[in-house]
């Protein structure tokens, strides 16, 4: 009979601490995005403590994420996904019972090792740089349609560039100023940077 009372107070102390244990923890949210905004979905983010990897989510479509069950303490949040760049945020406090909301704070950007460049230079006839250029580039389809994926203009120096994730695909880039314009295709196979170069034949030379 002392044993049972014996056993049952134990299985009592913990559940109590098993209990204690678990409120004294909280949460921690927020949303992964890009330079431009847009939510990054299936991003890795580990909670990482001591050196130690404590615990992972992963953001949803829209590069939300909820993080729950940490145990109160300082944390750096690392922040993962194949083709960008690793983000951390470190020394994230976990309050009890709290929800810690980073907001938008963490920015990934494209790994520039596994991107399609496509860098150009607008002339006129005379060889000349041309600044403001409007620049658009359309992706080419296999039956022959085009659509339209960005749209830049050209740097003091007449430069331009584009930035894609790697992959084979076929581009039309059109560059236009003053009612004159000119349009070079080009094909790209994997990461890596591809050159051109469009002439305009301004009047007077500009």
């Amino acid at each position: 009979m002392k044993f049972f009372r014996f056993t049952l107070f134990s299985v009592i102390i913990f559940a109590f601490s098993a209990l204690a244990f678990a409120q004294d923890s909280g949460s921690v949210k927020g949303k992964v995005r890009t330079t431009s905004g847009d939510g990054i979905s299936e991003v890795t983010v580990i909670a990482r403590q001591k050196g130690e990897d404590i615990k992972s989510v992963t953001t949803d479509a829209k590069g939300n994420f909820v993080m729950s069950g940490l145990k109160t303490g300082l944390y750096n949040l690392v922040f993962t996904k194949s083709g960008y760049g690793q983000g951390v945020l470190y020394n994230i406090e976990v309050k009890n019972k709290k929800e810690t909301d980073l907001g938008s704070r963490l920015i990934l950007t494209l790994d520039q090792g596994t991107l399609v460049l496509i860098k150009g230079s607008v002339f006129n006839q005379d060889g000349v740089s041309l600044f403001g250029v409007k620049i658009e580039i359309e992706r080419i389809n296999s039956d022959g349609s085009t659509k339209k994926v960005g749209t830049i203009y050209s740097s003091e120096s007449g430069e331009f560039t584009f930035k894609f994730p790697k992959g084979a695909a076929k581009y039309r880039i059109t560059a236009s100023a003053k009612g004159v314009s000119a349009s070079k295709d080009v094909e790209v196979e994997d990461a890596a940077i591809y050159r051109l170069a469009i002439t305009l034949n301004m009047k007077n030379g500009k």
